[in-house]
Protein backbone atom coordinates (compact mmCIF):
# COMPACT_ATOMS: atom_id res chain seq x y z
CA UNK A 1 0.00 0.00 0.00
CA UNK A 2 1.34 3.57 -1.20
CA UNK A 3 2.34 5.95 1.70
CA UNK A 4 -0.45 8.28 0.67
CA UNK A 5 -3.02 5.88 1.04
CA UNK A 6 -3.54 5.83 4.63
CA UNK A 7 -3.56 8.60 7.19
CA UNK A 8 -1.61 8.01 10.70
CA UNK A 9 -0.58 11.11 11.31
CA UNK A 10 -1.31 12.00 14.84
CA UNK A 11 -2.77 8.41 15.54
CA UNK A 12 -5.68 8.34 13.28
CA UNK A 13 -5.83 5.40 10.90
CA UNK A 14 -7.91 5.52 8.26
CA UNK A 15 -7.74 3.50 5.30
CA UNK A 16 -7.93 4.55 1.00
CA UNK A 17 -7.68 8.25 2.17
CA UNK A 18 -4.98 11.10 1.37
CA UNK A 19 -2.95 11.85 4.21
CA UNK A 20 -4.20 15.07 5.49
CA UNK A 21 -1.60 18.19 5.62
CA UNK A 22 0.73 18.91 8.72
CA UNK A 23 0.35 22.46 9.00
CA UNK A 24 -3.43 21.23 9.50
CA UNK A 25 -5.49 22.45 12.89
CA UNK A 26 -6.39 19.10 14.72
CA UNK A 27 -9.62 20.79 15.80
CA UNK A 28 -10.20 20.17 11.47
CA UNK A 29 -8.42 17.08 11.46
CA UNK A 30 -10.63 15.55 13.69
CA UNK A 31 -13.84 16.42 12.69
CA UNK A 32 -12.65 15.04 8.68
CA UNK A 33 -11.02 12.02 9.82
CA UNK A 34 -15.39 11.43 11.19
CA UNK A 35 -16.56 12.62 7.96
CA UNK A 36 -14.76 10.05 6.33
CA UNK A 37 -15.79 7.47 8.61
CA UNK A 38 -19.50 8.32 7.85
CA UNK A 39 -18.69 8.38 3.86
CA UNK A 40 -16.78 4.79 4.26
CA UNK A 41 -19.97 3.41 6.39
CA UNK A 42 -22.63 4.61 3.85
CA UNK A 43 -20.44 2.07 1.29
CA UNK A 44 -21.53 5.14 -1.57
CA UNK A 45 -18.87 6.49 -4.08
CA UNK A 46 -18.31 10.16 -4.42
CA UNK A 47 -21.00 10.22 -7.47
CA UNK A 48 -23.49 8.07 -5.32
CA UNK A 49 -23.38 10.03 -2.62
CA UNK A 50 -23.33 13.42 -4.55
CA UNK A 51 -26.55 11.74 -6.36
CA UNK A 52 -28.10 11.50 -2.65
CA UNK A 53 -27.63 15.07 -1.57
CA UNK A 54 -27.44 18.57 -3.02
CA UNK A 55 -24.10 18.50 -2.93
CA UNK A 56 -21.90 18.03 -5.89
CA UNK A 57 -19.33 15.38 -6.29
CA UNK A 58 -16.21 18.14 -6.60
CA UNK A 59 -17.75 19.48 -3.69
CA UNK A 60 -17.69 16.43 -1.46
CA UNK A 61 -13.83 16.10 -2.60
CA UNK A 62 -12.91 18.98 -1.54
CA UNK A 63 -14.49 18.14 1.90
CA UNK A 64 -12.95 14.72 2.48
CA UNK A 65 -9.57 15.88 1.80
CA UNK A 66 -9.63 19.43 4.22
CA UNK A 67 -9.70 21.90 1.47
CA UNK A 68 -13.09 23.40 2.27
CA UNK A 69 -15.17 23.17 4.89
CA UNK A 70 -18.53 21.84 4.31
CA UNK A 71 -21.57 23.73 5.77
CA UNK A 72 -23.99 22.58 8.61
CA UNK A 73 -26.58 21.50 5.87
CA UNK A 74 -23.80 18.91 4.01
CA UNK A 75 -23.07 17.62 7.56
CA UNK A 76 -26.39 16.82 8.36
CA UNK A 77 -27.18 15.49 4.99
CA UNK A 78 -24.38 12.99 4.71
CA UNK A 79 -25.62 11.88 8.10
CA UNK A 80 -28.97 11.38 6.66
CA UNK A 81 -27.49 9.01 4.35
CA UNK A 82 -25.68 6.94 6.58
CA UNK A 83 -28.65 6.55 8.50
CA UNK A 84 -26.96 8.42 11.61
CA UNK A 85 -28.01 11.24 14.48
CA UNK A 86 -25.64 13.84 13.36
CA UNK A 87 -25.18 15.60 16.90
CA UNK A 88 -21.73 14.61 17.65
CA UNK A 89 -20.53 15.41 13.83
CA UNK A 90 -21.75 18.48 14.57
CA UNK A 91 -20.47 19.67 17.56
CA UNK A 92 -16.96 18.30 16.02
CA UNK A 93 -18.04 20.64 13.04
CA UNK A 94 -18.44 23.80 15.54
CA UNK A 95 -15.31 23.33 16.84
CA UNK A 96 -13.64 22.60 13.14
CA UNK A 97 -14.99 25.89 11.84
CA UNK A 98 -13.68 28.11 15.06
CA UNK A 99 -10.67 26.70 14.05
CA UNK A 100 -10.97 27.41 10.83
CA UNK A 101 -11.92 30.86 10.81
CA UNK A 102 -8.98 31.93 13.04
CA UNK A 103 -6.76 30.17 10.35
CA UNK A 104 -8.46 32.48 7.81
CA UNK A 105 -8.14 35.82 10.15
CA UNK A 106 -4.69 35.06 10.91
CA UNK A 107 -3.85 34.45 7.06
CA UNK A 108 -5.22 37.39 6.66
CA UNK A 109 -2.93 39.49 9.27
CA UNK A 110 -0.15 38.10 7.65
CA UNK A 111 -1.07 39.37 4.49
CA UNK A 112 -1.82 42.87 5.76
CA UNK A 113 1.74 43.03 7.30
CA UNK A 114 3.39 42.00 4.09
CA UNK A 115 1.75 44.50 1.96
CA UNK A 116 -0.24 41.48 0.12
CA UNK A 117 -2.84 42.45 -1.92
CA UNK A 118 -6.48 41.23 -0.97
CA UNK A 119 -6.24 37.25 -2.83
CA UNK A 120 -9.39 36.72 -5.85
CA UNK A 121 -10.77 34.09 -5.51
CA UNK A 122 -9.98 31.35 -8.89
CA UNK A 123 -12.54 30.37 -11.03
CA UNK A 124 -15.22 28.10 -9.85
CA UNK A 125 -14.46 28.64 -6.33
CA UNK A 126 -17.73 30.23 -5.59
CA UNK A 127 -18.32 27.83 -2.79
CA UNK A 128 -15.67 28.86 -1.05
CA UNK A 129 -15.72 31.94 -1.36
CA UNK A 130 -19.07 32.05 -0.21
CA UNK A 131 -18.10 29.59 2.89
CA UNK A 132 -15.28 32.08 3.96
CA UNK A 133 -17.57 34.63 3.87
CA UNK A 134 -20.29 32.67 6.70
CA UNK A 135 -17.29 32.46 8.77
CA UNK A 136 -15.98 36.04 8.98
CA UNK A 137 -19.47 36.15 10.28
CA UNK A 138 -18.31 34.02 13.27
CA UNK A 139 -14.93 36.23 14.14
CA UNK A 140 -16.25 38.29 16.76
CA UNK A 141 -17.92 35.67 19.28
CA UNK A 142 -14.98 33.34 18.50
CA UNK A 143 -12.63 36.12 19.97
CA UNK A 144 -14.48 36.02 22.96
CA UNK A 145 -14.26 32.48 23.13
CA UNK A 146 -10.81 31.37 22.71
CA UNK A 147 -9.50 31.13 25.53
CA UNK A 148 -11.75 29.24 27.43
CA UNK A 149 -11.75 26.59 24.03
CA UNK A 150 -8.06 26.34 24.06
CA UNK A 151 -8.28 25.35 27.93
CA UNK A 152 -11.36 22.85 26.93
CA UNK A 153 -9.44 21.25 23.83
CA UNK A 154 -6.03 21.25 26.46
CA UNK A 155 -8.26 19.21 29.44
CA UNK A 156 -10.12 16.99 26.91
CA UNK A 157 -7.44 16.26 23.87
CA UNK A 158 -10.19 15.67 21.29
CA UNK A 159 -7.86 15.07 18.38
CA UNK A 160 -6.34 11.83 20.38
CA UNK A 161 -8.58 8.80 18.61
CA UNK A 162 -8.93 6.77 21.89
CA UNK A 163 -10.31 3.90 20.30
CA UNK A 164 -9.02 0.69 19.24
CA UNK A 165 -6.52 0.51 15.86
CA UNK A 166 -6.92 -2.02 13.26
CA UNK A 167 -6.30 -2.21 9.64
CA UNK A 168 -9.76 -1.91 8.79
CA UNK A 169 -11.76 0.55 8.31
CA UNK A 170 -13.86 1.29 11.92
CA UNK A 171 -16.58 -0.76 12.77
CA UNK A 172 -20.28 1.15 11.88
CA UNK A 173 -21.35 3.04 15.28
CA UNK A 174 -17.78 4.10 16.28
CA UNK A 175 -17.91 6.61 18.76
CA UNK A 176 -16.71 10.43 17.88
CA UNK A 177 -14.57 11.89 21.01
CA UNK A 178 -16.80 14.16 23.75
CA UNK A 179 -15.25 17.80 23.55
CA UNK A 180 -16.72 19.58 26.83
CA UNK A 181 -16.14 23.09 26.50
CA UNK A 182 -16.80 25.49 29.62
CA UNK A 183 -19.86 27.38 29.71
CA UNK A 184 -21.21 26.23 26.21
CA UNK A 185 -24.80 24.81 25.65
CA UNK A 186 -25.71 22.11 23.59
CA UNK A 187 -28.66 22.14 21.25
CA UNK A 188 -31.50 19.23 22.41
CA UNK A 189 -33.95 17.87 19.93
CA UNK A 190 -35.71 15.29 21.52
CA UNK A 191 -38.02 12.77 19.87
CA UNK A 192 -39.61 9.00 20.08
CA UNK A 193 -37.70 6.40 18.14
CA UNK A 194 -38.98 2.78 18.56
CA UNK A 195 -40.60 3.86 21.60
CA UNK A 196 -37.73 5.53 23.78
CA UNK A 197 -37.11 9.11 23.83
CA UNK A 198 -34.37 9.87 22.57
CA UNK A 199 -32.18 12.68 22.34
CA UNK A 200 -29.44 11.92 19.98
CA UNK A 201 -26.07 11.70 21.71
CA UNK A 202 -26.33 8.24 23.42
CA UNK A 203 -28.49 5.30 23.48
CA UNK A 204 -27.73 4.00 26.33
CA UNK A 205 -29.85 2.73 29.02
CA UNK A 206 -26.91 1.59 31.63
CA UNK A 207 -23.99 3.90 32.08
CA UNK A 208 -23.86 5.09 35.66
CA UNK A 209 -23.67 8.96 36.38
CA UNK A 210 -22.84 10.78 39.63
CA UNK A 211 -21.09 14.31 40.49
CA UNK A 212 -18.27 14.70 37.76
CA UNK A 213 -19.41 12.63 35.26
CA UNK A 214 -18.79 13.93 31.71
CA UNK A 215 -19.64 12.99 27.84
CA UNK A 216 -21.86 12.15 25.99
CA UNK A 217 -24.57 10.12 27.85
CA UNK A 218 -24.38 13.08 30.08
CA UNK A 219 -25.61 15.36 27.35
CA UNK A 220 -28.27 12.73 26.84
CA UNK A 221 -29.46 12.96 30.28
CA UNK A 222 -29.27 16.26 30.82
CA UNK A 223 -31.76 16.49 27.75
CA UNK A 224 -34.12 14.07 28.28
CA UNK A 225 -34.47 15.81 31.81
CA UNK A 226 -35.59 19.00 30.26
CA UNK A 227 -37.50 17.14 28.28
CA UNK A 228 -39.27 15.70 31.03
CA UNK A 229 -39.73 18.85 33.35
CA UNK A 230 -36.95 18.81 35.31
CA UNK A 231 -34.04 21.64 34.34
CA UNK A 232 -30.44 20.24 34.87
CA UNK A 233 -28.84 23.63 34.14
CA UNK A 234 -26.45 24.53 31.31
CA UNK A 235 -26.81 21.77 28.40
CA UNK A 236 -22.84 20.84 28.42
CA UNK A 237 -22.43 17.35 28.90
CA UNK A 238 -20.66 17.52 32.88
CA UNK A 239 -23.14 16.43 35.56
CA UNK A 240 -22.88 18.84 38.55
CA UNK A 241 -24.91 20.23 41.20
CA UNK A 242 -27.67 21.51 39.47
CA UNK A 243 -28.01 18.14 36.97
CA UNK A 244 -27.92 16.06 40.33
CA UNK A 245 -30.99 18.14 41.81
CA UNK A 246 -32.51 17.32 39.24
CA UNK A 247 -32.33 13.76 38.90
CA UNK A 248 -33.30 13.86 42.70
CA UNK A 249 -36.38 15.26 41.81
CA UNK A 250 -37.36 13.13 38.70
CA UNK A 251 -36.41 10.11 40.77
CA UNK A 252 -38.87 11.14 43.28
CA UNK A 253 -41.70 12.40 40.92
CA UNK A 254 -41.43 8.39 39.19
CA UNK A 255 -41.26 6.67 42.73
CA UNK A 256 -37.75 5.92 42.46
CA UNK A 257 -34.51 5.38 44.90
CA UNK A 258 -33.85 9.26 45.46
CA UNK A 259 -30.24 9.80 45.43
CA UNK A 260 -29.44 11.80 41.76
CA UNK A 261 -27.46 8.84 40.75
CA UNK A 262 -28.35 7.78 36.92
CA UNK A 263 -28.70 4.23 36.40
CA UNK A 264 -30.55 1.48 34.86
CA UNK A 265 -33.76 2.74 36.74
CA UNK A 266 -33.62 6.25 36.36
CA UNK A 267 -32.59 5.34 32.33
CA UNK A 268 -35.76 3.28 31.88
CA UNK A 269 -37.88 6.25 32.93
CA UNK A 270 -36.09 8.34 31.37
CA UNK A 271 -36.32 6.81 27.93
CA UNK A 272 -40.71 6.16 28.95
Amino acid sequence: MASGDRVTRMGWNMPRWKELPASLDQRVGQFVVQLRRFKDRSGLSLAALAAKTSYSRSSWERYLNARQLPPREAVEELARVCGTDPARLLVLHELAAEAWTEAAAAADREGRDAGAAPAVPAPGEEELRETRRRMWLFVAAVTVLVVALAAGLLAARPWEDDEPRSDGPPAAGTPSPFVFVQGRSRPCHVERRDGALVAGYSPTRTVLMDLKSSGWEVLEAQCLLRHHGFDPGLIDGSYGERSKEAARNFQKAKGLVVDGIVGPDTWGELRR
